[in-house]
């Protein structure tokens, strides 16, 4: 059963924020979008890589009402001694939002990414200012996510909520969007099919 579409599974946990631990709830975030990502473990070499890409682009995330998650099943101790560690040394320094301690690996099933070997695959979920899940996406362990990416989906994800309106293939913010109606839609292929 696909997660997109539902209420997003509710939770509270415990998270590095601030370089201090710190109880979230996801339902604190309610009436703004969330994006919340699951990566396999600490210390391990892809996901410095993401996490660093997400905290880079965290303002441009912020600017579109969005709050950033990651999330593994490592300890908020891991978590922090992760942050304690420059970058250059594959550590990740001080994140700009909430990085979750799922221990139990209660998160993990239940946003269904936890695999056999006991991880998460790298999961993301886009949640919108209601609660529901409006994107999920699971890359095996081995491949990275692109940020830029995300931050268009989000974004189309509000230009739907917005206009009323559908993003064909390939949109970016400030293309044509098109009417989903056969006669509206007729206008778009019109314009771009000539």
């Amino acid at each position: 059963m696909t997660l997109v579409g539902q209420k997003a599974p509710d939770f509270e946990m415990d998270a590095v924020v601030a370089d201090g631990f710190k109880k979230i709830k996801l339902s604190d975030y309610k009436g703004k979008y969330v994006v919340l990502f699951f990566y396999p473990l600490d210390y391990t070499f892809v996901c410095p890589t993401e996490i660093t890409a997400f905290a880079d682009a965290y303002d441009h995330f912020k600017k579109l009402g969005a709050e950033v998650m990651a999330a593994s099943v490592d300890s908020t101790f891991v978590h922090l001694s992760w942050q304690q560690t420059p970058r250059k040394e594959g550590g990740l320094g001080s994140l700009p939002f909430p990085h979750l301690a799922d221990l139990k690996k209660e998160l993990s099933r239940d946003y269904d990414v936890l695999n056999g070997g006991g991880v998460a695959l790298r999961g993301l979920f886009i949640i919108d200012q209601e609660g529901v899940i409006q994107h999920a996406t699971v890359n095996e362990l081995g491949i990275g996510r692109n940020v830029d990416e995300v931050l268009r989906t989000l974004q189309a994800i509000q230009t739907v909520k917005k206009t009323g309106e559908v993003c064909p293939a390939n949109w970016k913010p400030g293309d044509d969007t098109m009417k989903a109606d056969p006669s509206g839609s007729k206008a778009y292929f019109q314009k771009h099919n000539s």
